[in-house]
């Protein structure tokens, strides 16, 4: 295999597997029924003047599969924390017992869960958009060199479509497994 194949498949890997750990990331934003530190990954608090993510202020714990609690760093800290969580616009009602935020997650209805598992399809999709962009990136680069045989030429586009195929199947699994979370009750 000559360098400029190995190349361009590494960059093909590299802009696929890019898409899979954006669509990871993208997915742990989407709630399924248990409470997790993660659906308050968005909360960014005013600390002293500056927007800072809430993480950065304060502990995130869940105690059970239902409550999130809030332990701030700095007392002087909850209000601006409770703000942000409003602010944040993420459907919950924090509560402020002087020391910590506790938040009930509500579980979720039927009509929402098909909602988060439509959420969670695009979000699959988008990512195998991505997946199809590097493969026609890494299939024009093949067809432009002209220092690769023909019969390279048509092994390296075998080879990318595999890849391909395999990036889309990983999508699939992802998705399946998150759906299956969503809708478990």
């Amino acid at each position: 295999m000559s360098e400029d194949v190995k190349f361009i498949l590494d960059t093909a890997k590299e802009a696929m597997d890019n898409a899979i750990k954006h669509l990871e990331k993208q997915l742990v934003n989407i709630r399924a029924g248990k409470a997790s530190p993660a659906m308050l990954g968005s909360v960014m608090v005013d600390y002293y003047g500056s927007q800072t993510p809430l993480s950065q202020v304060a502990n995130v714990n869940t105690p059970d599969g239902r409550t999130i609690t809030v332990q701030p760093w700095e007392k002087s800290m909850l209000q601006e924390i409770e703000r942000g969580i409003a602010y944040a616009n993420l459907g919950f009602n924090p509560m402020n017992n002087g020391e910590t935020i506790i938040i009930n997650v509500p579980p979720l209805t039927e009509e929402r869960r098909l909602d988060l598992a439509k959420q969670a399809k695009a979000e699959s999709e988008e990512a195998k958009i991505s997946v199809r962009t590097g493969r026609k990136e890494a299939m024009n680069e093949v067809k432009r060199n002209e220092d690769i045989s023909e019969d390279l030429k048509k092994n390296t586009e075998i080879e990318i479509q595999k890849i391909t195929d395999s990036y889309v199947k990983k999508i699939d699994d992802i998705f399946e497994t998150k759906e299956k979370e969503i809708m478990t009750i």
